[in-house]
Parts: C-alpha cells; sequence; structure tokens
C-alpha cells in the first residue's frame, strides 16, 4: 500500500464478553503478529476499489481496537464495518446464554466457552469459495488449496506483504484446469468457477442484509452443480451471518447426532435430517449451537 492518505481507528466495547483470536488463520489470509490481527481487504473508491490494511487488537479492558489504513475515510470505514461483522464483535449472545448454558446438550461446552462466536468472513464470496474448497476432504488439505489460490490470484498489498483472496472476476475468468492445477478436484474447479461468474456478473448479491435477498441468491446459486445444502449453509453461517441457519451435513455433527441419538454409540452416524431436528429447538441460534459441537470437536 503506497502513503496511508487517511487512518482510521474504533474502539469497540463488545455488546457481550470476546476474545480475540491469537491464532493466525491457516488459509494465510490473517496473521497474528504479537497479538494484533492482520488483514487486507478491498473497498470500493470511485470507480474501482482499494486496499484497506486492517489491524485487530484487543485492549486490557476487553475493548477490541480496530485501525484502517486506505486511500480514503469511506473506504476504510466500511472495510471496519465488515471486520467487525466477522469476528462477531457487537453480537449480544446475552439470551443465547441465558437460554441454554444448563442446556444437556451444549450447556458445559457453553459454559466452559462463553466467548465463542461462529467462524466469521469479511467477504461472503470469499466463504463461498473456501467452502467449495472445503467439500469432501479434509481441511488441512482444503486450506493447502486456499493458500495456492490466494498466492497465485489473490490481490496483494506491497506495502503491508498483505494479501486479499480471490474475487469472483478474477476466479470468474480461469480455465477449469488452472484450478485444478493447484489440487481442487476438476469437479470442483467448474463449480466454483460457476459461482464465481454468478457473483461477479451481480446476478447473485451476496453482500445484502436483506434475507429474502440472501434466499433468492441461495436458489440461484443451488442450481449449480456441486451445491449443496451444506455449501449454502456454510456461506450463510460464516460469510453472511445467519446464526440461524446450520451446516447440517458436516461430518462433525452427522458423528455427533449420531452418537446423541443412540445414546453413546461412537459408531453411530445420524443423516441431516436427523441433525436438524436434533438442532432445531435452538431456533435463531442454531448456527451458534452447532459451532459450540464443532469447536469442540464433535
Amino acid at each position: 500500500m503506497s502513503a496511508a492518505l487517511c487512518e482510521l481507528r474504533v474502539e469497540v466495547q463488545p455488546a457481550w464478553p470476546f476474545r480475540l483470536t491469537r491464532r493466525s488463520g491457516m488459509d494465510g489470509l490473517s496473521p497474528v503478529r504479537r497479538g494484533v490481527l492482520h488483514r487486507l481487504l478491498h473497498e470500493r473508491c470511485g470507480d474501482g476499489q482499494v486496499p484497506v490494511e486492517l489491524r485487530v487488537a484487543q485492549l486490557t479492558g476487553g475493548q477490541v481496537l480496530i485501525g484502517a489504513r486506505a486511500a480514503a475515510r469511506e473506504p476504510a470505514a466500511r472495510a471496519i464495518r465488515r471486520m467487525r461483522a466477522a469476528l462477531g464483535v457487537d453480537l449480544d449472545l446475552r439470551d443465547f446464554h441465558t437460554r441454554f448454558a444448563g442446556d444437556p446438550m451444549i450447556g458445559a461446552a457453553v459454559r466452559a466457552n462463553p466467548t465463542l462466536r461462529p467462524p466469521g468472513r469479511p467477504d461472503p464470496f470469499e466463504a463461498l469459495a473456501w467452502a467449495v474448497t472445503e467439500q469432501l476432504i479434509e481441511y488441512e488439505r482444503a486450506a493447502a488449496i486456499q493458500r495456492r489460490l490466494v498466492a497465485v490470484f489473490g490481490r496483494r498489498d506491497a506495502g503491508s506483504g498483505l494479501r486479499d483472496s480471490p474475487s469472483a472476476a478474477v476466479l470468474a475468468a480461469q480455465a477449469p484446469a488452472r484450478l485444478a492445477a493447484l489440487d481442487l478436484a476438476p469437479s470442483r474447479a467448474i463449480t466454483l468457477i460457476r459461482v464465481a461468474r454468478e457473483v461477479g456478473s451481480g446476478r447473485v448479491d451476496l453482500a445484502s442484509t436483506d434475507e429474502a435477498v440472501q434466499e433468492s441468491g441461495w436458489r440461484r446459486l443451488a442450481a449449480i452443480p456441486g451445491v449443496g445444502a451444506w455449501t449454502l449453509e456454510v456461506l450463510a453461517l460464516t460469510g453472511q451471518g445467519r446464526l440461524d441457519r446450520i451446516p447440517a451435513g458436516d461430518l462433525g455433527l452427522l458423528k455427533f447426532a449420531g452418537r446423541w441419538l443412540s445414546g453413546g454409540d461412537p459408531y453411530a452416524r445420524a443423516d441431516e435430517g436427523q441433525v436438524r431436528a436434533l438442532f432445531a429447538r435452538f431456533g435463531r441460534w442454531q448456527g451458534l449451537a452447532a459451532s459450540y459441537i464443532l469447536h469442540a470437536g464433535g
């Protein structure tokens, strides 16, 4: 990034106890250095986009300090808002904890880790693209693919050395073989290009906060071969802040529900319908309830 024309800082008092991660993201997008999380995003500015370098730190009183450097104030402010949403800093989880801290299924995990939020991403297309890469393979292999996508197609800021995830427009223009060369299965390479074209063309608006618009986009994406319920639910939960959505096809949830419903059989496995029925009582908090199970390793 060239000499910053604007530096903006916002100090946030979390609505519910919050703990900033001290681990760098495995995809290489969010390194943590000396307790400070760094992230590069891109925001609209005039007719183009400008890089925004973000830094997030937690103060001794629990407040969260988010700083942004960009060419202008407005893109810096928008990037801060996106980062706040991804981190879940402003989530008021009092109702969830009041209702479910004593729950027989998740209560112990809730009491042990009251600061947990679902993993969030500041770019919903990034959440969708990464969900496609994570289909049917172990997470470590998917993270390696994501790092390659970032290295080859990501947007780099020379000043900070940070990289942003690839844009929908960039991935939409690739040949399937180019993505498959990064260890992405050929069928998933085609799926990734097709979802990128839908988003890059504006036919699917992932950034909207209107639930009707979001769900219309899910239906359009669901028509693409290779985009199933799990992929869309990961997008909803991690990229669009929809805590009412649960990735019911996650292997960890299928195994957990199987054990729970069978009375402890370690080899039992539920189906997606049983997972949804098991978590239905958590209502608008289903995604957070599931996150507790997945965080504990199912």
